[in-house]
């Protein structure tokens, strides 16, 4: 788990019962690719170059085990690797600085990247290497770079990324379905 630097607030819970799952790496960058790269660096010597690693973002608190196992079992015998995501189902408008409608854009063959993301160790870190972080968005994006096609495996809606305040409510939902 890569965490800032400074870091203060993962000390105040108790994560015992996770003891055995959990270490925090406190190196975090400016940016997730940054993140991603630096907390590659800090655990190599724990991967091998053909290990699988997910990478999931902190803000999407809701994964459902079932959608992760689809995940590893749709990428198992991949050699590149992939990430959840779900078909784009609204439509897309594109807009102007001043947030007027330019154009609608076709929704066809478009997909709502998610977390985790998961990609071969030497081909994640190979990948980041080479990007300008502040270009990579996500660790796929960082893949398609090297000419790589990362797989979309379906994810689910209830895997949300909780940006806005209304969205805790909602996440708050989910994990007590879950339960």
């Amino acid at each position: 788990m890569v965490l800032a630097a400074g870091d203060r607030h993962y000390a105040g819970y108790d994560w015992q019962p996770f003891a055995a799952k959990l270490e925090p790496l406190y190196c975090g960058g400016e940016t997730r690719a940054a993140s991603v790269f630096n907390g590659l660096l800090a655990a190599r010597d724990a991967i091998d170059d053909g290990d699988w690693v997910l990478v999931h973002d902190a803000v999407r608190p809701c994964l459902a085990p079932e959608v992760l196992e689809r995940l590893i079992a749709a990428l198992r015998d991949e050699q590149t690797g992939g990430l959840l995501a779900l078909p784009v189902v609204d439509t897309l408008k594109r807009g102007d600085a001043d947030a007027y409608v330019v154009r609608t854009e076709p929704r066809e063959n478009l997909w709502q990247a998610q977390t985790p993301q998961m990609f071969r160790f030497r081909v994640l870190l190979e990948a980041l290497r080479a990007i300008d972080p502040a270009h990579a968005t996500d660790e796929a994006r960082a893949v398609e770079q090297l000419g790589l096609r990362p797989k979309l495996v379906m994810g689910d809606t209830r895997n949300l990324k909780v940006t806005y305040p209304q969205d805790l409510a909602l996440a708050s939902l989910i994990l007590k379905s879950m339960e």
